[in-house]
């Protein structure tokens, strides 16, 4: 569903991935872990196309996504791609429902189907009764589930997840990964976590290992 072939990236003189190749199939959980430094994030960031690679070639669903101009690219990338974060990245003040909405106003939804399917994320990630408050009513891990429903409302080809635990307790990390597989078994969903949870990792379906650019 993925390809990604030769990529390679530079900030000024520092290389920060050396021609990168690796294929992410659909319906599963894929996890990249390595050390500080080791490129896992901005190889996540030009998977998700938010940053573009010097060199090389990215396809999801077929598409050459960097031959597409900016314009198509960021609705190519709205329809297609959620995103979860390690800060969740919620707009204080909009409630859940609304937060998890936003992906899809932006793509044009209709607004009641979208408030309807908001809804029903909120409510299958155990948040029903939640769905109006604000983040500053919210717990981490409740922020973070409002991230994962917003994540998945334009029904996307993939979510790619950066540290999506890193800021919460083992439980609620724990709870974060069910929801996951849940979701892959549930709604054939893929995901992409950078990660430094092994456990995670451990439970991955794929789990690549990443090194000073390189994949190991």
């Amino acid at each position: 569903m993925i390809t990604c072939t030769d990529i390679c990236k530079s900030y000024g003189s520092l290389q920060v991935l050396h021609q990168v190749t690796l294929e992410i199939p659909e319906k599963k959980v894929v996890c990249i872990t390595g050390p500080s430094g080791a490129g896992k994030s901005t190889l996540l960031h030009i998977l998700g196309t938010l940053d573009k690679p010097d060199s090389g070639q990215v396809l999801i669903h077929h598409e050459n996504v960097f031959q597409l101009k900016d314009k198509q690219l960021a609705a190519f990338r709205n329809r297609n791609i959620g995103f979860v974060f390690q800060f969740h990245h919620l707009l204080p003040e909009f409630s859940a429902i609304e937060n998890v909405c936003l992906p899809a106003f932006l793509g044009k939804m209709p607004i009641e189907a979208t408030k309807q399917k908001a809804a029903r994320l909120l409510a299958q990630l155990g948040l029903e009764n939640r769905a109006q408050h604000r983040p500053s009513e919210l717990s981490g891990g409740e922020q973070q589930r409002v991230a994962v429903a917003r994540a998945l409302i334009n029904d996307p080809l993939v979510v790619m997840a950066d540290e999506p635990t890193g800021n919460l307790d083992t439980a609620r990390s724990e709870e974060l990964h069910q929801i996951f597989f849940d979701l892959r078994d549930e709604l054939g969903q893929t995901f992409v976590i950078v990660t430094h949870n092994e456990l995670l990792a451990q439970q991955a379906d794929i789990h690549f290992r990443m090194k000073d650019g390189r994949l190991l």
